[in-house]
């Protein structure tokens, strides 16, 4: 049995099939990331889903697609917890572009792959290998026009007095708005990116409002200029994506992309089911 994982920082999506690759089960678990999360944690996220825990022993290999594992320190760290869970398992961990590409990009052929979720990344894939540009710093530093960054952007104008009234009363009704709550999420609570990645939905809902337009617009101008125009050729080869912001927003991203000339590529919400159909063909 074999077990596919793309994982976020918010989800996990598994996926075990057979040597045929005949879908065994399908799970979804709380997202692995290990740039922040402890041993314990990751544990306790496994353990918590009764298909991977009944199953461990029954894996056979491992393949592991996921946020914060850019570094080979991180590959290292969450490999060997790996190895001790899923004891009969070869493992293989891999950074999430790599799922994004194999998804997205057809076989030998040239792109850039962004993955625009709850974090975001760049790469350019010439076919073989994956080139980055920038080493992701994290959500503290970095990833532009992904959903913490929403969510950041939303609380701040909320809190500023820039949000309009009507929109302000909205964002209270859904959403527990209290500073202390949003402080304990923030800086007591595993996951402060996952949590501030709750909020775009709201943003995604209101994409029309002008300030939302203008939060998008902003951060979309950075991405592409801070992540996309890094690889000389961007304007020729597509540009794929893969996440639920790009997914979302695909309108305003295409046309922020028209205007620096780049063509989009594909564009997917989650490259799970990509993944099946590369796993079967390099059985």
């Amino acid at each position: 049995m074999k077990l596919l994982v793309d994982s976020g920082s918010t989800k996990a999506d598994w996926i075990a099939i057979d040597d045929n690759g005949k879908v065994l089960f399908t799970t979804q678990s709380l997202g692995l990331n290990p740039e922040v999360l402890t041993k314990e944690e990751i544990i306790t996220r496994l353990n918590d889903k009764f298909d991977i825990s009944q199953n461990k022993d029954k894996a056979s290999h491992l393949f592991f697609y996921g946020a914060g594992c850019g570094t080979d320190r991180m590959k290292i760290f969450l490999s060997n917890i790996f190895k001790e869970y899923f004891t009969n398992a070869a493992i293989s961990v891999h950074e999430d572009t790599y799922a994004a590409v194999f998804a997205t990009t057809p076989k030998n052929e040239k792109a850039i792959v962004c993955i625009l979720g709850t974090g975001s990344n760049c790469s350019y894939f010439d076919g073989h290998v994956l080139h980055q540009k920038v080493q992701s710093l994290g959500y503290i530093a970095m990833d532009d026009c992904s959903g913490n960054r929403f969510g950041r952007h939303l609380i701040r104008a909320y809190y500023f007095n820039q949000m309009p009234k009507h929109l302000a009363e909205s964002f209270e009704k859904e959403y527990d708005l209290d500073a202390d709550v949003l402080k304990q999420n923030f800086y007591k609570e595993p996951n402060p990116n996952a949590y501030l990645a709750t909020f775009a939905e709201f943003l995604i809902k209101n994409k029309d409002e002008e300030i939302c337009q203008k939060f998008i617009r902003e951060e979309m101008v950075a991405f592409v200029e801070c992540y996309i125009m890094q690889f000389e050729n961007h304007k020729e080869v597509p540009v794929h994506f893969i996440g639920s912001i790009a997914f979302y927003l695909k309108d305003e991203l295409e046309a922020v992309l028209n205007e620096y000339g780049i063509t989009i590529g594909n564009v997917l919400r989650r490259p799970i089911d990509g993944l099946i159909e590369f796993h079967i063909a390099n059985n």
